[in-house]
């Protein structure tokens, strides 16, 4: 049984004109007529009877009638369907991010995914950046927003969307609140909250090159991996953390504050890591509404960072 000749015999019954039926298909009434007969060959039954006055449906072409229309409506949304998912259109997408990528990019990408590809659906989970990389070695996500770039031979590919500052993060008691900057060399003076390579290698590198550069290393008092652990210690035993901004005036938890690290500048790059062979076709679809969110942000957060602009 093909469509069209399940078409074919729609026309026929809508119209009861085999002139008529022939004209809203594009066909010469022979064809038409020709395909009636292999649709009810297949069947082997007789749908419509016809006479030199009068055309209409046998009891027969009246049962089938509905049954017809919707194993019609059921074939055209299965093509529409697959047509849409391999064109990213419709699907699923397992979505990684980042504590600072939730705030800058996730609300804005998301919108404008869901405003023009409504049948998307998106799974987010929240991780640092380590872990991040690993699930998408193993396939449990499509998409990471993280710290650094991929570097385990090829299997993930990454892109900058934006540079990030890495700053001090104190409570509202700490001496070094009031600051304007901190240089790297007075990280070694006072105990802070870092955290194990592994969860961020970026951010960690960036930190531990800066201090490098400056001859003193930060005086590391407990290393903590979780990012909200992190803050409450710091709002709570004084200690200073690590976290990375854009404007000193974005909010923060608690009270904490970010204070620009200077002397030399410590920065790390949020970037968006995909897998190389992966077959959803979603994922073009969400990088797409990526690059337009990071031509929004460079747009507006200009002249309202600390320091010079940031790189595009």
């Amino acid at each position: 049984m093909e469509t069209r000749h399940i078409e074919a015999f729609l026309a026929i019954a809508d119209e009861l004109h085999f002139g008529r039926a022939a004209a809203r298909l594009h066909l010469t009434q022979p064809s038409l007529s020709q395909q009636l007969k292999r649709l009810e060959r297949h069947l082997g039954v007789e749908l419509v009877s016809r006479t030199s006055r009068v055309v209409q449906l046998t009891p027969a072409g009246e049962a089938f009638r509905a049954d017809a229309r919707r194993i019609l409506g059921e074939v055209h949304s299965a093509t529409n369907t697959v047509r849409d998912i391999a064109a990213g259109r419709m699907g699923k997408i397992n979505i990684g991010f980042n504590g600072r990528a939730g705030q800058l990019i996730m609300p804005r990408s998301l919108a404008q995914l869901h405003a023009h590809y409504p049948n998307i659906t998106t799974k987010l989970s929240s991780g640092r950046s380590g872990p991040q990389l690993t699930a998408l070695t193993r396939g449990e996500l499509d998409v990471g927003l993280l710290y650094g770039g991929a570097s385990n031979g090829g299997a993930v590919l990454s892109r900058c969307l934006l540079q990030m500052r890495i700053g001090a993060l104190v409570g509202q008691g700490h001496r070094w609140a009031d600051r304007s900057s901190i240089s790297i060399r007075e990280l070694a003076e006072t105990p802070c909250v870092l955290f194990n390579r592994e969860v961020s290698p970026a951010m960690y590198d960036a930190i531990m090159t800066a201090g490098e550069r400056a001859g003193a290393f930060p005086k590391v008092a407990e290393y903590m991996n979780d990012s909200v652990a992190t803050e409450i210690t710091v709002a709570a035993r004084r200690y200073v953390g690590f976290a990375s901004f854009i404007s000193m005036d974005e909010p923060r938890p608690m009270g904490l504050k970010v204070v620009p690290l200077v002397d030399p500048e410590p920065v790390v790059e949020l970037q968006v890591a995909w897998r190389v062979d992966s077959p959803n076709e979603v994922v073009q679809v969400f990088l797409d509404s990526l690059d337009s969110t990071r031509n929004f942000l460079q747009s507006t957060i200009r002249g309202k960072v600390y320091g010079e602009p940031l790189a595009s």
